[in-house]
């Protein structure tokens, strides 16, 4: 089943997908949210009323638009370039995250996002 939702900051919507892991479902039957952004490097980042494990979709590198569910956080994470841990290229989380989907847009949009800016994150109609 596919989940889609809508990513809101300030005026920059982005249209994502959600896969079947239990931390998606868990997120998307969680929305509406809204939430400060937190930044680190080319990573947003946020709290989420969600418990979940690392499970089978669990990485310690990301792509570009990936989102991530982080653990120990219990955070929403949406990726769009390196951070602070990464080496050259590469997008490297604080540490595993399990993947539970991606934005259908062009992520480099989120640098747009400041720290502290609001995140709204609804199903998409």
């Amino acid at each position: 089943m596919s989940r889609r939702i809508l990513i809101r900051a300030g005026a920059m919507e982005m249209p994502a997908e959600l896969n079947d892991s239990p931390a998606a479902v868990a997120l998307y039957e969680s929305l509406p949210l809204s939430v400060p952004a937190n930044t680190w490097g080319d990573e947003i980042y946020f709290p989420v009323p969600v418990a979940c494990h690392p499970d089978e979709t669990a990485a310690e590198l990301v792509q570009v638009g990936d989102l991530g569910y982080w653990p120990p956080g219990r955070a929403f994470c949406i990726f769009f370039g390196p951070t602070p841990m990464s080496r050259g290229d590469e997008i490297r989380p604080a540490s595993a995250v399990n993947v539970i989907g991606r934005v259908t847009g062009d992520a480099c949009r989120f640098k747009t996002v400041s720290d502290g800016q609001l995140i709204e994150l609804d199903a998409a109609p």
